[in-house]
């Protein structure tokens, strides 16, 4: 058995920079970016899905000798832009960790939609643009599984911290 890569989220951000990858970075760790303390093993993005982002993305994960996750055994997959547009998310690890891939998470119309709203943020000299703490609530509302309903209790506390920071 072949043990999980090591989770590396600032290789897997300048991975995608380098590429011109164009993401939103939303899920646990968009939330953990903007404060919130849930930790998380892994990195989920909303991309675009015209075909250059899709041809670009396509690049990453080849560079990242991205497979399917949660497969008892490999499955043989090409991850070009035409694969990549037939689905909309992707489950997949990464020699840099793990890595989800969601064209059009729910509640949302998208990458342009969760656009509007992002926050750049700096990391270590890499800018990567994380989804609003408003968007990640309306994501894990309409998601409704049971973890995400307790997710929203941390992203509520969390949108009345920065309201707070924000108005004094």
């Amino acid at each position: 058995m072949t043990l999980p890569a090591a989770f590396d989220p600032l290789r897997l951000f300048r991975v995608l920079n380098d590429a011109g990858v164009r993401y939103v970075v939303i899920g646990a760790f968009a939330g953990r970016l903007l404060g919130s303390p849930t930790v998380t093993r892994d990195l989920d993005v909303c991309h675009a899905q015209d075909a250059a982002n899709l041809q670009a993305l396509a690049i990453v994960l080849r560079e990242l000798n991205a497979r399917l996750r949660g497969t008892d055994r490999p499955v043989p997959i090409v991850l070009d832009a035409q694969t990549l547009a037939s689905a909309q998310s992707w489950t997949l690890t990464t020699d840099a960790g793990d890595l989800d891939l969601i064209a059009i998470p729910a509640g949302t119309d998208g990458y342009d939609d969760l656009l509007r709203n992002a926050e750049p943020t700096d990391l270590d000299g890499l800018t990567v643009l994380v989804a609003a703490v408003d968007d990640l609530i309306r994501m894990k509302r309409a998601a409704g599984r049971p973890k995400d309903l307790i997710e929203l209790e941390v992203l509520g506390a969390l949108r009345d911290e920065l309201d707070e920071a924000g108005s004094s």
